[in-house]
């Protein structure tokens, strides 16, 4: 939750993408980011990986009309609508993009490669068939944001109740850079151009609730001393990690779901 789901990205220009507000240049520079290459296999009429660009526009060509995000976890398939093969493969890599129209999605395979001090990532995204079906469980962004003011006052209750913020170097220090992160994103664009304001609060603010359950559940035990207690912090911040997954899948769609009740 720390970062950018690849979906994420790869859903918010490919919209953009499609409702003519980027170039498909652009679109490809923003959705690698940081990593050195994306390619896409399996694409229909492909033998071969191809480039991003390319494939935005052969998915506009075999109908996609929005891209979707899912970010399944075990026991919860969010946004997934089967069939099982592609559900089984989203859940393994934590993320998925559903092509609306098209009946295809696209999960990554995310590659490290080069020497030690020089590791470049590449990504690979397997073009499969989808069931064209309602996603599971998505709320709409009023609900999400609803949710997410709940999520952030019982992620900082747990994280008070437990001394996490207390735990230590470790813990201090993913604080630290959290807000330096926060900080050099100011001002920069979260969602692509033709997102609406109120999913760009949503998506900062299921960030905010992700960082914090983060740092509850990795950096350090603080005040859970037990491995009932731990087990305890473990039980109240799923729940509110569910709820940041949700807000995400909300905002990143919200202009599919707009565009559908025109």
């Amino acid at each position: 939750m720390l970062s950018e789901p690849r979906a994420g990205r790869l859903a918010a220009w490919g919209n953009a993408l499609i409702a003519g507000m980027v170039s498909p240049d652009d679109a490809a520079v923003a959705i690698v980011g940081a990593d050195a290459v994306h390619r896409v296999e399996g694409l229909p009429g492909e033998d071969a990986p191809v480039g991003l660009t390319l494939a935005l526009g052969r998915l506009r060509a075999l109908g996609a009309s929005g891209l979707r995000v899912a970010l399944p976890a075990p026991g919860h398939p969010l946004g997934l609508s089967g069939p099982p093969e592609f559900n089984a493969r989203a859940l393994e890599a934590e993320q998925a993009v559903i092509c609306e129209g098209a009946a295809l999605g696209l999960v990554p395979e995310v590659y490290e490669a080069g020497p030690a001090g020089d590791v470049h990532v590449e990504v690979v995204w397997h073009c499969l068939v989808v069931r064209e079906a309602p996603p599971a469980d998505v709320p709409s962004l009023g609900e999400a944001e609803r949710e997410l003011a709940e999520a952030l006052r019982d992620a900082t209750e747990v994280l008070t109740r437990l001394d996490v913020a207390g735990s230590g170097p470790v813990a201090e220090a993913a604080v630290a850079a959290y807000r330096a992160r926060a900080e050099r994103s100011s001002g920069r664009e979260v969602l692509a151009p033709g997102y609406p304001p109120r999913a760009v609060r949503v998506l900062e603010l299921a960030q905010r609730v992700g960082v914090l359950v983060s740092l509850a559940s990795e950096n350090g035990h603080g005040g859970a001393v037990s491995a009932s207690e731990m087990a305890a912090r473990g039980d109240a911040l799923r729940p509110v990690e569910r709820v940041a997954r949700r807000a995400q899948v909300a905002a990143y769609n919200s202009v599919v779901v707009e565009r559908g009740m025109r």
